[in-house]
C-alpha cells in the first residue's frame, strides 16, 4: 500500500512540475494586470464571467458519451483528403491588389488583415495541431500554410481573441514574435507572450469597450461570449473578446470565439456598420451551444452587427466538433440565402479584397 501512495505522490509532483516548467501553458498576470481585472464587473473570485449564464458543464454521462464519440469518431469530420491551398507569394505583397485594403483566411480564425498600409494577423494559430503537444491531436485539414511563416513580410500588429489553442499558439508565437510590431490582446494574455520572449513594451491589454488608435485604425475591445484557459487550471483567469478595427479603406468585425448573445447587436449599434465581419462559424455542438454559434446563428449575428460581407470563419482546418467538416460553410451559405445576407467563401489563401463589391462565392469545398 504504502508503495502505490509513494508512486501516486511522485505522478502527481512530475505533473505539477510539468505543469510548472512547460513554457506552453503560458504565463500568470503580474500585479498590474491583476489590479485591472480586480476593477471588472465581469470578474469574480479569480475568474471572469460572460455576461449571460454560459454554463458548459455536462454530466459524467455525457461525458462518458462525447469520449466514446470522439473515439468512434465520424469520417465526414475530416476531409478524405487534404485541402488544397492557394499559394501567398513574397511578391503578392507587391501586387496590384497592395495598398488596398483585403484579408486572407489560413484556416480556422488566422487570419492576415491589410488595412490602411498595415499588416495584421488575428489570431495566428498557424501550427500544425491545436494542443499543447503538437504531436498529438489531429493535423491540420491543408496539411500546409499559403505561406510559411518565415516567409511573411513584417507584420505591424497581432490581435488575440483569446488564449485557447486553436488561437493562441506558442510554436507560432515564437515563429512570429521578432517580426511583429505590437500586440493587442485581452486582459491577462500578456502574460504568456512575455513568457515566450515578446517584450511588454510591445503588448497592449484591453477589456470590453476599451478602445485605444493605432496608426490612424480606431480599434475597440468587445465582448464575445466563452471562455479562457491553458493548462489544467486557471480556467477563465485571462478575458475573451472580439475586436472592432475601424480604417480609413474599411471597417471590420472580428467576432473571435463566441455564442449567440445580445451583443452583436449591442456591438453594431455602437460600431456599425461593418464592411466585413469574420464571424465564428465552426466546431458547434448542442452541448456547448452557450459558447459556441450554430452556423444559422452567425449569420444572424453577422445582420446584427450591421454587417455587408460576412466570412465564415472557425472551420476549415481542424476536427473540434462531431460535425461533417462541410456543413459549417453549408449551413451558413443556406441561411444567408434565406436572409439575403452576402457570404464570401475564400479558399485557404485567397485575398479578398474588401468593400468593393466583389467577393469569392464559390462552394469549393463540395468538389
Amino acid at each position: 500500500m504504502a508503495v502505490f501512495i509513494f508512486i501516486a505522490i511522485v505522478v502527481v509532483l512530475l505533473l505539477v512540475l510539468f505543469l510548472s516548467i512547460y513554457p506552453v501553458f503560458g504565463g500568470k498576470p503580474g500585479e498590474q494586470t491583476l489590479a485591472r481585472m480586480k476593477k471588472s464587473p465581469h470578474y469574480s473570485n479569480g475568474k471572469f464571467e460572460n455576461v449571460l449564464p454560459s454554463a458548459m458543464s455536462m454530466s459524467l454521462r455525457e461525458n462518458l458519451g462525447l469520449l466514446m464519440e470522439f473515439a468512434r469518431g465520424n469520417k465526414l469530420a475530416s476531409p478524405e483528403k487534404e485541402i488544397a491551398v492557394m499559394p501567398l507569394h513574397p511578391q503578392s505583397f507587391k501586387d496590384k491588389l497592395a495598398g488596398q485594403a483585403k484579408v486572407t483566411w489560413f484556416g480556422h480564425s488566422a487570419l492576415l488583415l491589410e488595412l490602411d498600409g498595415k499588416k495584421l494577423l488575428l489570431d495566428p494559430m498557424l501550427g500544425r495541431a491545436p494542443s499543447p503537444i503538437p504531436w498529438i491531436g489531429g493535423k491540420r485539414f491543408s496539411g500546409s500554410l499559403p505561406i510559411e511563416i518565415e516567409e511573411l513580410p513584417a507584420i505591424d500588429a497581432v490581435l488575440l481573441s483569446h488564449d485557447h489553442y486553436d488561437h493562441l499558439d506558442y510554436g507560432s508565437i515564437k515563429r512570429l514574435k521578432d517580426k511583429v510590431g505590437r500586440f493587442f490582446v485581452p486582459l491577462g494574455v500578456a502574460a504568456h507572450l512575455e513568457r515566450w520572449g515578446v517584450a511588454p513594451d510591445r503588448i497592449e491589454e484591453f477589456h470590453w469597450w476599451e478602445e485605444t488608435v493605432w496608426e490612424g485604425i480606431h480599434m475597440a475591445c468587445t465582448p464575445a461570449r466563452h471562455f479562457s484557459g491553458r493548462g489544467l487550471t486557471g480556467r477563465n483567469g485571462t478575458l475573451w473578446c472580439s475586436w472592432v478595427l475601424h480604417g480609413r479603406e474599411a471597417r471590420i468585425f472580428f467576432s473571435g470565439d463566441s455564442g449567440y448573445g445580445p451583443h452583436f447587436r449591442q456591438i453594431g449599434e455602437q460600431y456599425g456598420p461593418f464592411d466585413l465581419t469574420l464571424m465564428e462559424c465552426g466546431q458547434y455542438d448542442t452541448r456547448w451551444a452557450a459558447i459556441h454559434m450554430m452556423p444559422e446563428e452567425s449569420v444572424q449575428a453577422h445582420l446584427d452587427v450591421k454587417g455587408d460581407v460576412m466570412i465564415p470563419i472557425h472551420w476549415g482546418a481542424f476536427r473540434l466538433a462531431m460535425h461533417d467538416w462541410r456543413d459549417p460553410a453549408e449551413r451558413a451559405l443556406k441561411k444567408a440565402r434565406e436572409l439575403r445576407a452576402k457570404l464570401a467563401t475564400p479558399r485557404i489563401g485567397e485575398p479578398v479584397p474588401i468593400g468593393t463589391g466583389t467577393y469569392p462565392s464559390d462552394e469549393w469545398w463540395r468538389s
